[in-house]
């Protein structure tokens, strides 16, 4: 006659079989949406792509036209902005100081985006002496994301090294995905709060070749380096990255 096995050991063994077919479970569901949230990204990539392209394409058709009827072509005021900050806290006023703070420029070479508005473009002309910004291109946006790139989770920098890091951050505005996150970004979108909050400061390295010492306080416009230097601050970004 087999030993009758205790009522205890059965019921551990019922459990343990519970638990094994819930991971399972959770397994199987876990690499499914993966699989559906990696198929969900290449799409949301190539139509984003085929917007820019679609932009770009209108844009040099706009100025061919301009130039043809004899006129200028005017493209509409940029509505992002990249700010750079390039001096450090030696002689900073006291409201210039409270502007880097909510720029969210606390070092030097910190670097984030700002939305230009009335508002925004006034704080910036304050603390113009200290920092230097211009327009990104969607290459630059894309660039600082993928190699410079930490989002903020539970008050962390945590490096973007996957898009399940964005989908934990910003998931609950529709922001998916790093395609996502650029094209809310770089277009100014209805979310571009929540997607700019959620990444840290870029931390940017001293530019290859350097500033002069001569230049650095100088506005761009008289061959310096602070100050407003439009689609130029792309070279930088590029020396800084």
């Amino acid at each position: 006659m087999a030993p009758k096995i205790p009522e205890s050991v059965l019921k551990k063994q019922a459990t343990q079989a519970k638990i094994a077919t819930q991971a399972k479970q959770a397994s199987y569901e876990a690499k499914q949406k993966k699989r559906q949230d990696k198929k969900d990204a290449i799409a949301a990539s190539k139509k984003y792509s085929a917007e820019y392209q679609a932009a770009e394409a209108a844009a040099v058709a706009n100025r061919r036209q301009a130039k043809a009827a004899g006129g200028f072509f005017v493209p509409p005021m940029p509505k992002l902005a990249l700010i750079i900050r390039i001096r450090g806290t030696i002689g900073v006023s006291p409201k210039a100081k409270k502007i880097m703070q909510l720029f969210r420029l606390r070092q030097i070479h910190n670097a984030t985006f700002v939305k230009l508005n009335e508002s925004t473009i006034r704080m910036l002309r304050l603390i113009e002496p200290y920092v230097t910004y211009g327009y990104p291109t969607q290459s630059t946006v894309e660039k600082l994301v993928y190699k410079r790139g930490f989002g903020k989770l539970n008050k962390q920098r945590i490096p973007i090294a996957d898009n399940s890091v964005i989908e934990e951050g910003v998931g609950s505005v529709g922001v998916k995905c790093c395609a996502d996150l650029i094209h809310e970004i770089y277009t100014v979108g209805p979310h571009f709060k929540e997607a700019n909050n959620f990444l840290w400061p870029f931390k940017l390295t001293s530019p290859r070749g350097g500033f002069s010492n001569k230049t650095k306080l100088v506005h761009f416009l008289e061959g310096g380096e602070a100050g407003n230097r439009g689609e130029e601050i792309n070279k930088l970004v590029k020396r800084m990255i």
